[in-house]
């Protein structure tokens, strides 16, 4: 079979595309997991660093309905969803809605230099080394997972892998 790929450009590529879109970590598939609702309530219990250094306390948040994105500067899916969520940060930010990205990056430096290239408007926290978060928030394997929030603090949806934007802009209205 090996021998075929290796002979066949087109079946080389598709055989390559499949690794790309099942490498772990990065999920390109809209249907990589389902979306999940319910009334578990959010955990605010978390503080972590910004990317200038600064101290962050989710808690902070709580009350507004709130958007949480952990994302990587690596991972394709996650920074189509980025043009997205600086839009809706600006467009519903008189309803009180709050995008958090929390950054499964490595470095603080390389998180601030693709902020400042994307001109990304919303707070970005920096996740790696927060493994009980991680776990909390379902982002231990694969990135992007979004969380969307009530003001409440119940969690209206889940949703593992990138979808349109359009979904996404749903999910922000029935926060609402």
């Amino acid at each position: 079979m090996v021998k075929a790929l290796l002979t066949n450009r087109w079946a080389w590529a598709a055989a390559v595309a499949v690794v790309i879109a099942s490498s772990p970590g990065c999920s390109m598939d809209p249907d990589a997991g389902d979306a999940t609702t319910g009334v578990k309530a959010a955990k605010f219990d978390f503080t972590l660093k910004d990317m200038n250094g600064k101290d962050v306390k989710l808690a902070d948040f709580k009350g507004k309905p709130i958007l949480l994105n952990f994302w990587a500067t690596w991972c394709p899916p996650c920074k189509a969803e980025i043009p997205w969520f600086i839009e809706f940060t600006e467009k519903y930010k008189d309803k009180g809605l709050v995008v958090i990205g929390v950054s499964v990056d490595y470095s603080a430096a390389d998180v601030k230099a693709f902020a400042e290239e994307y001109k990304i408007n919303y707070p970005m926290l920096l996740g790696l080394g927060h493994d009980s978060l991680m776990e909390e928030y379902e982002a231990t394997f694969a990135v992007p997972v979004s969380w969307f929030i009530r003001a409440d603090g119940t969690v209206s949806t889940r949703a593992p892998g990138i979808h349109p934007k359009e979904w996404f802009e749903a999910q922000i209205k029935a926060l609402f």
